[in-house]
């Protein structure tokens, strides 16, 4: 495999040993400031980003130019760039995933069969940690959780209660954000039903699990058509074919 790495932060870095331990090639790295390295750079396999929202027009030149699969794991992204990131389909294989965790992916399944039997009989509350430098919040897992739960965005999601707000509405989503140590990820969901609690947790004992689970991804997206993927249609294709676009 040749791959391009862009963002080279804690996870740029942790792909990037994990590859070389696999003896795949890295053609280049690119971290903020340095896009112009992305004009002449030729077609890779795969490009892996775990980068910046600012690096996504620079990265979708570089697609629209090479062709190259897109797998992207940059949390922050707004609406407007997501919309982006989807009509680069046309151009590669683009997967998008806030979380490249087998675990979460399987809980994400969980979430999406289960959200109406739990919305309708339970109160919701989702409480994730994570360390000291990570900058948004609630986390792109947390909301990856929370739309696979309530897709529609029937609860209203609530972040923060002070002082004297009265009941806790049935319409209600509390989504709360830890930040502390060197925490790698731990999300919970609560619900709260009547005289029983059910709760759901996945733990990260460290980033490798996120490194691991893109290296998967990437492997599996390079074989792929253009198009503009999820995890699970990645990861869990009962054949894993190539699909037109």
């Amino acid at each position: 495999m040749r791959i391009v790495l862009t963002g080279y932060g804690k996870m740029g870095r942790m792909v990037e040993d994990l590859a070389r331990q696999k003896g795949w090639e890295i053609l280049a790295t690119v971290d903020r400031g340095e896009w112009e390295k992305l004009q002449m750079l030729e077609r890779a396999d795969v490009a892996i980003d775990f980068s910046h929202p600012a690096m996504l027009e620079p990265l979708a030149d570089y697609v629209r130019r090479t062709g190259t699969p897109l797998l992207s794991g940059t949390t922050g992204l707004n609406e407007v760039q997501m919309d982006r990131l989807r009509q680069l389909g046309a151009a590669a294989p683009v997967l998008y995933a806030a979380n490249y965790s087998l675990g979460i992916a399987l809980l994400r399944r969980m979430l999406e069969q289960f959200g109406p039997a739990l919305r309708a009989d339970f109160d919701v509350e989702l409480v994730e940690k994570h360390h000291n430098q990570k900058a948004d919040a609630p986390s792109g897992t947390a909301k990856l959780l929370a739309d696979a739960l309530d897709p529609e965005h029937t609860l209203r999601r609530v972040t923060g209660r002070e002082g004297f707000c009265g009941a806790r509405g049935r319409d209600e989503m509390g989504m709360f954000a830890v930040r502390g140590g060197t925490v790698a990820g731990e999300h919970t969901l609560y619900f709260f039903g009547e005289d029983e609690t059910l709760t759901l947790t996945h733990s990260a004992a460290s980033r490798r699990i996120f490194a691991a689970g893109a290296m998967k991804a990437a492997q599996l997206l390079a074989k792929k058509m253009p198009g503009f993927y999820t995890l699970d249609e990645v990861l869990f294709s009962k054949s894993n074919e190539e699909r037109m676009a």
